[in-house]
Protein backbone atom coordinates (compact mmCIF):
# COMPACT_ATOMS: atom_id res chain seq x y z
CA UNK A 1 0.00 0.00 0.00
CA UNK A 2 1.35 3.49 -0.99
CA UNK A 3 1.74 5.97 1.60
CA UNK A 4 2.66 9.85 1.83
CA UNK A 5 6.22 9.13 1.79
CA UNK A 6 6.23 6.67 -0.94
CA UNK A 7 6.19 7.90 -4.55
CA UNK A 8 5.28 4.95 -6.88
CA UNK A 9 7.08 4.36 -9.98
CA UNK A 10 6.13 2.10 -12.89
CA UNK A 11 2.93 0.44 -11.79
CA UNK A 12 1.26 -1.51 -14.10
CA UNK A 13 -2.45 -0.03 -14.83
CA UNK A 14 -5.87 0.37 -16.53
CA UNK A 15 -8.03 3.54 -15.52
CA UNK A 16 -11.29 2.44 -15.00
CA UNK A 17 -13.34 5.52 -15.26
CA UNK A 18 -12.43 9.57 -15.37
CA UNK A 19 -14.49 12.56 -13.42
CA UNK A 20 -13.81 16.44 -14.32
CA UNK A 21 -12.50 17.97 -11.44
CA UNK A 22 -11.84 21.32 -12.99
CA UNK A 23 -11.69 22.97 -16.46
CA UNK A 24 -8.32 21.19 -16.72
CA UNK A 25 -8.26 18.28 -15.21
CA UNK A 26 -9.45 15.31 -14.10
CA UNK A 27 -10.13 12.69 -11.22
CA UNK A 28 -9.27 9.46 -12.24
CA UNK A 29 -10.31 5.46 -10.59
CA UNK A 30 -7.41 3.83 -11.33
CA UNK A 31 -6.94 -0.31 -11.06
CA UNK A 32 -3.12 -0.99 -10.29
CA UNK A 33 -1.60 -4.55 -10.47
CA UNK A 34 0.14 -3.80 -6.85
CA UNK A 35 -1.64 -1.62 -5.07
CA UNK A 36 -5.10 -2.46 -5.90
CA UNK A 37 -7.70 0.37 -7.01
CA UNK A 38 -6.76 4.14 -5.90
CA UNK A 39 -8.03 7.46 -6.47
CA UNK A 40 -5.71 9.71 -8.75
CA UNK A 41 -5.94 13.68 -9.90
CA UNK A 42 -4.35 14.18 -13.21
CA UNK A 43 -3.92 18.21 -13.18
CA UNK A 44 -3.85 19.64 -16.46
CA UNK A 45 -4.82 16.68 -18.63
CA UNK A 46 -7.52 18.34 -20.59
CA UNK A 47 -5.16 21.14 -21.87
CA UNK A 48 -4.48 19.95 -25.38
CA UNK A 49 -0.46 20.33 -24.80
CA UNK A 50 -1.25 17.59 -21.91
CA UNK A 51 1.15 14.64 -22.03
CA UNK A 52 -1.74 12.47 -20.43
CA UNK A 53 -4.63 13.45 -22.88
CA UNK A 54 -3.52 11.00 -25.53
CA UNK A 55 -2.98 8.43 -22.80
CA UNK A 56 -5.71 8.47 -20.14
CA UNK A 57 -7.80 6.34 -21.66
CA UNK A 58 -9.89 2.92 -20.69
CA UNK A 59 -9.08 -0.62 -21.14
CA UNK A 60 -5.36 0.44 -22.42
CA UNK A 61 -2.26 -0.87 -20.12
CA UNK A 62 -0.54 1.94 -18.90
CA UNK A 63 2.72 2.13 -16.66
CA UNK A 64 1.76 4.88 -13.73
CA UNK A 65 3.71 7.20 -11.05
CA UNK A 66 2.01 9.06 -8.66
CA UNK A 67 2.43 10.30 -4.83
CA UNK A 68 1.13 12.32 -2.63
CA UNK A 69 -0.08 12.46 1.27
CA UNK A 70 -4.00 12.91 0.72
CA UNK A 71 -6.61 9.92 -0.14
CA UNK A 72 -6.69 11.59 -3.96
CA UNK A 73 -3.16 11.06 -4.84
CA UNK A 74 -1.38 12.80 -7.94
CA UNK A 75 -0.09 11.45 -10.93
CA UNK A 76 3.03 12.33 -11.96
CA UNK A 77 3.49 10.10 -15.10
CA UNK A 78 1.69 7.74 -17.24
CA UNK A 79 3.04 5.89 -20.25
CA UNK A 80 0.59 3.69 -22.62
CA UNK A 81 2.56 0.42 -23.11
CA UNK A 82 1.26 -0.08 -26.59
CA UNK A 83 -0.77 -3.58 -26.17
CA UNK A 84 -3.56 -3.44 -28.54
CA UNK A 85 -6.06 -1.09 -29.90
CA UNK A 86 -9.20 -0.07 -28.52
CA UNK A 87 -12.37 -2.49 -28.35
CA UNK A 88 -15.44 -1.21 -30.30
CA UNK A 89 -19.24 -1.76 -29.96
CA UNK A 90 -20.05 -4.50 -27.77
CA UNK A 91 -16.48 -5.14 -26.71
CA UNK A 92 -16.07 -1.31 -25.54
CA UNK A 93 -19.54 -1.80 -23.57
CA UNK A 94 -18.60 -4.88 -22.45
CA UNK A 95 -15.11 -3.07 -21.24
CA UNK A 96 -17.45 -0.81 -19.43
CA UNK A 97 -19.27 -3.21 -17.85
CA UNK A 98 -16.15 -5.01 -16.68
CA UNK A 99 -14.93 -1.57 -15.26
CA UNK A 100 -18.36 -0.68 -13.17
CA UNK A 101 -18.07 -4.20 -11.90
CA UNK A 102 -14.39 -3.41 -10.69
CA UNK A 103 -15.45 -0.05 -9.02
CA UNK A 104 -18.08 -1.83 -7.77
CA UNK A 105 -17.21 -4.56 -5.77
CA UNK A 106 -13.16 -3.96 -4.94
CA UNK A 107 -12.07 -1.40 -2.06
CA UNK A 108 -9.61 1.31 -2.41
CA UNK A 109 -6.15 0.61 -1.62
CA UNK A 110 -6.87 -3.67 -1.70
CA UNK A 111 -4.45 -5.36 -4.16
CA UNK A 112 -5.52 -7.83 -6.37
CA UNK A 113 -2.83 -9.04 -8.01
CA UNK A 114 -5.01 -12.30 -9.86
CA UNK A 115 -7.96 -9.80 -10.34
CA UNK A 116 -5.47 -7.61 -11.95
CA UNK A 117 -4.36 -9.97 -14.44
CA UNK A 118 -7.63 -11.87 -15.06
CA UNK A 119 -8.73 -7.97 -15.95
CA UNK A 120 -6.01 -7.92 -18.18
CA UNK A 121 -6.31 -11.16 -20.03
CA UNK A 122 -10.56 -10.24 -20.87
CA UNK A 123 -9.16 -6.84 -22.10
CA UNK A 124 -7.10 -8.57 -24.61
CA UNK A 125 -10.10 -10.89 -25.60
CA UNK A 126 -12.22 -8.11 -26.21
CA UNK A 127 -9.62 -6.42 -28.28
CA UNK A 128 -9.52 -9.40 -30.73
CA UNK A 129 -12.63 -8.04 -32.08
CA UNK A 130 -14.37 -11.93 -32.12
CA UNK A 131 -17.43 -11.21 -31.10
CA UNK A 132 -18.36 -14.91 -30.73
CA UNK A 133 -16.29 -14.79 -27.71
CA UNK A 134 -17.41 -11.65 -25.84
CA UNK A 135 -20.32 -13.65 -23.98
CA UNK A 136 -18.01 -16.55 -22.71
CA UNK A 137 -15.06 -14.67 -21.67
CA UNK A 138 -17.54 -12.54 -19.42
CA UNK A 139 -18.93 -15.47 -17.91
CA UNK A 140 -15.66 -16.30 -17.20
CA UNK A 141 -14.30 -13.20 -15.85
CA UNK A 142 -17.74 -12.58 -13.32
CA UNK A 143 -16.56 -16.43 -12.46
CA UNK A 144 -13.08 -15.53 -11.47
CA UNK A 145 -13.69 -12.12 -10.10
CA UNK A 146 -16.52 -13.48 -7.25
CA UNK A 147 -14.26 -16.52 -6.34
CA UNK A 148 -11.44 -14.14 -6.28
CA UNK A 149 -12.86 -11.94 -3.93
CA UNK A 150 -14.30 -14.30 -1.68
CA UNK A 151 -17.94 -14.19 -3.12
CA UNK A 152 -18.51 -17.70 -4.86
CA UNK A 153 -19.25 -20.97 -3.05
CA UNK A 154 -17.70 -23.94 -4.08
CA UNK A 155 -19.44 -25.18 -7.44
CA UNK A 156 -19.08 -29.13 -7.07
CA UNK A 157 -21.26 -29.34 -3.88
CA UNK A 158 -24.32 -27.58 -2.04
CA UNK A 159 -23.49 -24.84 0.18
CA UNK A 160 -25.36 -25.59 3.03
CA UNK A 161 -25.26 -29.22 3.83
CA UNK A 162 -21.75 -29.70 1.81
CA UNK A 163 -23.80 -33.07 -0.37
CA UNK A 164 -21.71 -33.62 -3.80
CA UNK A 165 -24.01 -32.73 -6.97
CA UNK A 166 -25.94 -35.25 -8.69
CA UNK A 167 -24.89 -34.86 -12.13
CA UNK A 168 -28.32 -35.39 -13.40
CA UNK A 169 -29.79 -33.13 -10.95
CA UNK A 170 -30.65 -29.33 -11.25
CA UNK A 171 -29.25 -26.87 -9.21
CA UNK A 172 -29.50 -22.82 -8.59
CA UNK A 173 -26.56 -20.37 -7.59
CA UNK A 174 -28.70 -17.87 -5.33
CA UNK A 175 -27.06 -15.23 -3.15
CA UNK A 176 -27.96 -15.95 0.45
CA UNK A 177 -27.80 -19.97 -0.19
CA UNK A 178 -24.92 -20.50 -2.69
CA UNK A 179 -25.48 -23.66 -4.63
CA UNK A 180 -28.56 -25.30 -4.05
CA UNK A 181 -31.02 -27.90 -5.42
CA UNK A 182 -33.27 -25.99 -7.73
CA UNK A 183 -36.79 -24.62 -6.04
CA UNK A 184 -39.82 -23.75 -7.53
CA UNK A 185 -38.77 -20.11 -6.79
CA UNK A 186 -35.75 -20.02 -8.52
CA UNK A 187 -35.85 -19.09 -12.34
CA UNK A 188 -32.79 -20.53 -13.83
CA UNK A 189 -30.91 -23.50 -13.06
CA UNK A 190 -28.10 -25.84 -14.20
CA UNK A 191 -27.30 -29.68 -14.24
CA UNK A 192 -25.26 -30.92 -11.84
CA UNK A 193 -23.01 -31.57 -13.95
CA UNK A 194 -22.04 -28.26 -15.43
CA UNK A 195 -21.52 -26.73 -12.03
CA UNK A 196 -18.86 -29.66 -11.63
CA UNK A 197 -17.59 -28.75 -15.31
CA UNK A 198 -17.23 -25.25 -14.07
CA UNK A 199 -15.73 -25.46 -10.68
CA UNK A 200 -12.75 -27.94 -12.67
CA UNK A 201 -12.42 -24.97 -14.89
CA UNK A 202 -12.28 -22.57 -12.20
CA UNK A 203 -9.32 -25.16 -10.72
CA UNK A 204 -7.36 -25.50 -13.78
CA UNK A 205 -4.21 -24.08 -14.55
CA UNK A 206 -5.17 -22.12 -17.15
CA UNK A 207 -8.59 -20.68 -15.59
CA UNK A 208 -9.95 -17.64 -17.46
CA UNK A 209 -9.04 -20.23 -20.79
CA UNK A 210 -10.49 -23.01 -19.65
CA UNK A 211 -13.86 -21.25 -18.20
CA UNK A 212 -13.66 -19.29 -21.54
CA UNK A 213 -13.82 -22.61 -23.62
CA UNK A 214 -15.99 -24.56 -21.38
CA UNK A 215 -19.08 -21.60 -21.48
CA UNK A 216 -18.36 -20.99 -25.55
CA UNK A 217 -19.06 -24.42 -25.63
CA UNK A 218 -22.60 -25.08 -23.45
CA UNK A 219 -25.65 -24.77 -25.43
CA UNK A 220 -27.36 -21.46 -25.47
CA UNK A 221 -30.54 -22.36 -22.95
CA UNK A 222 -27.21 -23.27 -20.69
CA UNK A 223 -24.93 -20.05 -21.25
CA UNK A 224 -27.81 -17.83 -20.88
CA UNK A 225 -28.85 -19.92 -17.36
CA UNK A 226 -25.27 -18.96 -16.28
CA UNK A 227 -25.65 -15.52 -17.57
CA UNK A 228 -29.07 -14.93 -15.82
CA UNK A 229 -27.70 -16.41 -12.07
CA UNK A 230 -24.21 -14.49 -12.26
CA UNK A 231 -26.04 -11.20 -12.59
CA UNK A 232 -28.28 -11.76 -10.28
CA UNK A 233 -25.48 -12.62 -7.79
CA UNK A 234 -23.26 -9.70 -8.88
CA UNK A 235 -26.10 -7.51 -8.66
CA UNK A 236 -26.85 -8.45 -5.21
CA UNK A 237 -23.15 -7.76 -3.81
CA UNK A 238 -22.91 -4.38 -5.76
CA UNK A 239 -26.69 -3.50 -3.73
CA UNK A 240 -28.38 -2.82 -7.20
CA UNK A 241 -30.99 -4.04 -9.21
CA UNK A 242 -29.04 -3.23 -12.46
CA UNK A 243 -25.71 -1.83 -13.56
CA UNK A 244 -25.41 1.05 -15.42
CA UNK A 245 -23.74 0.03 -18.22
CA UNK A 246 -25.74 -3.00 -18.60
CA UNK A 247 -29.12 -0.90 -18.48
CA UNK A 248 -27.07 0.71 -21.73
CA UNK A 249 -26.19 -2.30 -23.12
CA UNK A 250 -30.40 -3.55 -22.94
CA UNK A 251 -31.33 -0.03 -24.47
CA UNK A 252 -29.20 0.00 -27.41
CA UNK A 253 -30.42 -3.34 -28.02
CA UNK A 254 -34.03 -2.11 -28.17
CA UNK A 255 -33.17 0.01 -30.38
CA UNK A 256 -32.22 -2.01 -32.90
CA UNK A 257 -35.17 -4.04 -32.89
CA UNK A 258 -37.24 -1.43 -33.44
Amino acid sequence: MATSKTRISDEPAYVLHRYDWSESSLILEVFTRHHGRIALVAKGAKRPSSNFRPVLLPLQRLHVSYGGDAEIRTLKGAEWQGAHIMPQGEALLSGYYANELLLRLLARDDAHVRVFDLYAQLVQVLASGHDGTIGPALRAFELLLLRDIGLLPELNQQTLTFSPLQPDAVYSLVAEGGLRAHAPQDRTGLAGTVWQQLQHSLDGESPFTDCLRLCAELPLEQRNALQSQLRALLHYHCGVQTLRTRQVMMDLQNLELR
